[in-house]
């Protein structure tokens, strides 16, 4: 593999190693010394400081969305013109939590979705988060408001939770590079959408897979993919960049242990709700509505499907075929990188590009579905340059689709002009790819194996041997 040997075991200090950081370091007496790491107060750690930033930014998204706190969330464009929307306290009475309803068993009493439309794993945390609510709120003049706070406060504090768990864990992914969490815990797109959903529970058990998979657990990591991908469907993607790496590394036994403990996990928390034996065995229609209902969906915001349906005006027939015809595309190219790159790519390079290559393609983009990416591309791609330039976008496309629907209503965004946020943001998205194909193909530019380092987010892969010899894809210089 031609993996050159670390020349040292020690941190990698950001403002020694990289461009953006080493210039903002002059505010502050410029970059780091070779004695900092054993001066100062040792309290504060990488981890401990990592936190205290993790929990700064995401108390800040809580303030961003004070407009809505005082009734903003259900009175005329307050929501959308002041950027402060979230699903959560219109999904706490929309689908039966309000009243107590369990999901999946029993009805919303909504006309319009009879049943919860999401998986067991966040449907559990939002019924647990409305039990709390209930008991918490204030019922006497008859207004949910009251309660519908108190859920979206509990849900808050417990999405910051996992926001520190996936700082924590990309931390400890990135082995050498402790710092580059950071990149995490200040992510703007972080503080602003953290709140509109429930994506964090995804994303903070898919950071600990990978770093279970990093320290070699690969039964645990296998448990936690299945544990997230009953939580959101984009986890169960990443089998796909572990079996490839596995093929080409001769470490299929590995793989099959972890994909045997994804589906085994997946099945323990789905088969209780999934089979129904009254009048006979059968699936359960609450279990499966989440499943069809993505399947039934139209283009919607966010998406290039989007975009060409409303220059076309009229509904994109074949929709679904376009969008699977796509993403197959999109893999089958990035399984010939990872067969033929001339050096096996890292892991966390191919599940950010595999995750990524899923939300180019979807025929929906909602504004959280970017929290997916953020600990992905920080180890794919650890530079504060590329990822500002991408956050910038994402920022632009959060306030870019508020504004958009608030204009249905009064002032606003208009058609064409949200057309353009998309493109910023699927082009923002685009050039990370780009970058880190770049750095497959040409791996002195990768930061992470720049000092020598082969894969920190491996596992069984790191320096391990390639089984299968790769052709050579030529590369212009330059890239």
């Amino acid at each position: 593999m031609g993996a050159m040997t670390p020349t040292s075991t020690e941190p990698v200090l950001p403002s020694l190693d990289d461009p953006v950081v080493r210039a903002g370091s002059e505010v502050v007496g410029g970059p780091a010394g070779r004695r900092i790491r054993f001066v100062g107060n040792r309290w504060w750690s990488p981890v401990r400081v990592l936190v205290l930033l993790a929990v700064a930014c995401f108390a800040l998204g809580i303030v961003q969305k004070k407009p809505c706190y005082d009734g903003g969330w259900f009175a005329g464009s307050t929501q959308y013109s002041h950027a402060c929307y979230s699903d959560m306290p219109h999904l706490y009475v929309n689908r039966g939590l309000a009243d107590g309803k369990i999901p999946y068993f029993q009805e919303t009493g909504d006309k319009d979705m009879k049943f919860l439309e999401y998986p067991v794993i966040t449907g559990g945390v939002m019924a647990f988060a409305g039990t709390l609510a209930r008991a918490a709120g204030d019922l006497t003049d008859g207004d949910l408001r009251d309660e519908q706070l108190w859920f979206v406060m509990i849900n808050a504090l417990i999405m910051m939770a996992c926001a520190v768990v996936t700082v924590i864990a990309v931390k400890g992914t990135s082995g050498r590079r402790p710092w580059d969490a950071a990149m995490v815990a200040c992510a703007p797109a972080l503080a602003l959408n953290g709140l509109i959903n429930w994506d964090l529970v995804a994303v903070a058990l898919t950071a600990v897979a990978m770093w279970s998979w990093a320290r070699r657990n690969v039964v645990v990591a296998g448990v936690l993919i299945g544990l997230a991908t009953a939580a959101k469907l984009y986890p169960v993607l990443l089998l796909a960049p572990l079996f490839l790496l596995c093929l080409r590394s001769g470490r299929l036994v590995a793989f099959a242990k972890t994909a045997a403990a994804a589906l085994v996990s997946w099945l323990v928390v789905n088969l209780p709700v999934m089979l129904d034996f009254d009048g006979g065995l059968h699936i359960r229609e609450g279990w499966k509505l989440f499943y069809t209902f993505s399947q039934d969906r139209p283009a919607d915001y966010g998406s290039i499907w989007l975009i060409i349906q409303q220059r076309d005006g009229k509904t994109l027939e074949g929709l679904n075929t376009y969008v699977t015809l796509s993403l197959v595309l999109c893999c089958l190219a990035i399984a010939a990188l990872v067969m033929f790159a001339p050096r096996r790519p890292r892991f966390a390079q191919v599940a950010f590009l595999i995750v990524a290559a899923f939300i180019l393609t979807n025929k929906v983009y909602s504004p959280q579905y970017v929290l997916w990416l953020i600990p992905l591309v920080v180890l794919a791609r650890p530079r504060w340059r590329d990822f500002l330039i991408w956050q910038a976008c994402e920022v632009t496309y959060f306030l870019g689709v508020w504004m958009y629907i608030a204009s249905f209503s009064g002032k606003g965004l208009s058609q064409n002009a949200y057309h353009v946020v998309i493109l910023l943001h699927l082009l923002g998205t685009a050039y990370i790819c780009l970058v880190v194909v770049r750095d497959i193909l040409r791996p002195e530019r990768d930061p992470v194996r720049a000092d020598g380092s082969d894969d920190p987010s491996g596992g069984v892969l790191d320096r391990a041997p390639d089984v299968f010899v790769p052709g050579t894809i030529p590369v212009r210089a330059g890239f």
